[in-house]
């Protein structure tokens, strides 16, 4: 039969997508760029009771985990929050993980009833592409008992190891929605301070993990003078398009995967979209191979740039939550900072402002607020950055260590910082 038929076959609507789910199921779905829209903003119409989602930084206030209305029916699993997230956290609960054991975590511990992901149009040998993320995606689909996919021709079609037949779907939905975007915003004063001070540590011949916010397309902006830049990063970003038209990324001095942009999932603009359709030079590899410290580490160079809510005098680093309150997740935070600190001529790089609320709090605090994650140990960090300068903090006592932090507090909270730091006999 010819792979077009087969397609035929599973082509089949939402409602009847809907009427296939079952009580007690586990529904795992594609995360951010790859949200299986049509699917997500359906759910809560389906008959089955106490379902569980599976989802990764939603990009919509969808029905089922949003509206009281089903709380109780639909309970939703996140393995990183956004702002939807955030203000949906009493029906969205997170999974505290490392991004490359996020799919094998669940894999061992969970049995999955539906995968719902996105891909590109097929093409005439009966192959899709997940596309734009393979951060848990891939794994999933080959543990998953139903396999569903949205095809939707807005979908880049991607390299790598992205590639799904369609004798390993179930069912096929046709949709035609733009992806999910990201805004990509100009840096601020501060995030422009910040990211001077850490492109002085970036050597020509690097290869970069940047990740998304201010303080990480500041730094992109601040790279045009640098040479031969790589990339092995958890998520492609706009910026990078622009370094490699310019020349500053070539991807030709990297260790591994010489000459190649090297990700795990894209989040960015149309335009950045249709830059990665068909092209060879960007390999989507799944979450558990990119963000393993150990293949990081072989790249050499390699400089990890990731940002932090707020980090104490020894050098704990608190990225996702504000006490007992979610805020993101770990994401590939850990990950990508061993895998720098372990590289050859490697840098592992914390960023953040010195203050928050406009200038009220400090950052630096003597003690990280009750109920506040560890993101990264402080036997782990290496470089910290803020606008006031960066010092390396591996292999410090704790004295020096409180001693260089406090040196890129904000002038304003120094002393007070000094004074706590001796009450607790750190200094």
């Amino acid at each position: 039969m010819s792979v077009d038929k087969i397609y035929k076959q599973k082509l089949v609507d939402i409602d009847y997508v809907l009427s296939i789910l079952q009580d007690n199921w586990t529904i795992v779905v594609g995360m951010t760029p790859m949200e299986p829209k049509v699917f997500e903003r359906n759910l809560h119409r389906t008959k089955a009771n106490n379902l569980e989602i599976f989802t990764c930084l939603n990009t919509e206030p969808y029905e089922y985990c949003s509206n009281p209305e089903y709380f109780g029916r639909f309970y939703n699993y996140s393995w990183f929050f956004g702002p939807y997230n955030r203000k949906l956290s009493k029906n969205t609960f997170y999974v505290p993980n490392n991004l490359h054991q996020a799919a094998t975590n669940l894999i061992e511990t969970t049995k999955i009833n539906v995968f719902v992901g996105v891909a590109s149009p097929m093409d005439e040998k009966g192959f899709l592409t997940l596309s734009s993320s393979v951060v848990y995606e891939k794994d999933v689909l080959e543990h998953a008992d139903i396999v569903i996919l949205e095809v939707n021709p807005n979908a880049p079609r991607t390299h790598g190891d992205t590639q799904v037949h369609i004798s390993e779907v179930d069912y096929v939905i046709e949709v035609d929605y733009e992806l999910p975007q990201a805004e990509l915003l100009e840096p601020a004063e501060v995030e422009s301070k910040i990211a001077e001070h850490i492109v002085e540590l970036i050597e020509d011949g690097s290869t970069l993990q940047l990740g998304i916010g201010g303080i990480p397309n500041a730094v992109a902006k601040f790279l045009r003078e640098k040479k031969d830049l790589g990339v092995h990063t958890e998520m492609f970003t706009e910026s990078m398009i622009e370094l490699f038209e310019e020349g500053v990324i070539t991807n030709k001095k990297k260790t591994l995967w010489n000459g190649k942009f090297v990700c795990t999932f894209a989040y960015g603009s149309k335009r950045m979209y249709q830059f990665l359709d068909e092209n060879p030079a960007a390999l989507f590899l799944r979450g558990r191979y990119v963000n393993d410290p150990y293949v990081i580490a072989q790249n050499e160079k390699m400089v990890s740039i990731n940002t932090a809510l707020m980090v104490d005098l020894t050098g704990n680093v608190c990225s996702e939550a504000l006490g007992t309150s979610h805020y993101s997740g770990t994401g590939g935070q850990l990950d990508t900072h061993r895998g720098a600190v372990k590289s050859k001529g490697g840098k592992g790089i914390i960023a953040m402002r010195s203050t928050a609320k406009d200038g009220t709090v400090s950052t630096i605090v003597p003690l990280l607020p009750q109920g506040s994650p560890v993101t990264v140990p402080r036997q782990e960090l290496d470089y910290l950055v803020t606008e006031w300068g960066a010092v390396r903090l591996r292999g410090l006592p704790t004295r020096k260590r409180a001693l260089a932090l406090i040196s890129i507090a904000h002038p304003d909270f120094r002393e007070e910082l000094k004074k706590e730091a001796q009450k607790l006999g750190i200094i």
